[in-house]
């Protein structure tokens, strides 16, 4: 609970100790601009990438495959366009880095192979089975 409390302080003083360093380097206008132009550009450009994600989840449903990685692509793009909203500079390089593809993919590989490792048990017994119908019709 006290991380958790940590992180809802933390992140808004970041965000604004960051415009405030960006504001008084490149002026309160142009700071103002740029966060307007992300906010734009990034929705935008997370539109594009969802229908890309869309049209690769629906050919992965008639191939009759599960769209894992599409359904979890479409919530990182997702959650990438809320932090390119929010106007801040650490979360716009945050959503920045969820919507290119690339950062995404490793991104998403990394965290597969993490919970994956730990889930490697075998969820099956070896064994022999015999059909007690057939030596009843014998």
């Amino acid at each position: 609970m006290n991380a958790l409390l940590l992180i809802i302080i933390s992140i808004p003083l970041i965000e604004i100790y960051l415009f405030i360093k960006i504001g008084s380097e490149i002026g309160a206008f142009n700071t103002i601009s740029l966060i307007l132009i992300t906010a734009f550009v990034g929705v935008v450009y997370a539109r594009y990438e969802g229908f890309n994600t869309l049209k690769s989840g629906i050919s992965q449903l008639i191939k009759n495959e599960i769209p894992i990685y599409e359904i979890l692509s479409g919530a990182a793009i997702a959650f990438a366009a809320l932090l390119l909203i929010i106007p801040g500079f650490a979360s716009d390089f945050i959503g920045l880095i969820l919507i290119f593809p690339l950062t995404r993919k490793l991104l998403l590989d990394s965290f597969s192979k993490k919970y994956s490792s730990n889930k490697k048990k075998k969820n099956f017994i070896e064994g022999e089975f015999e059909d007690m119908d057939e030596k009843k019709d014998e």
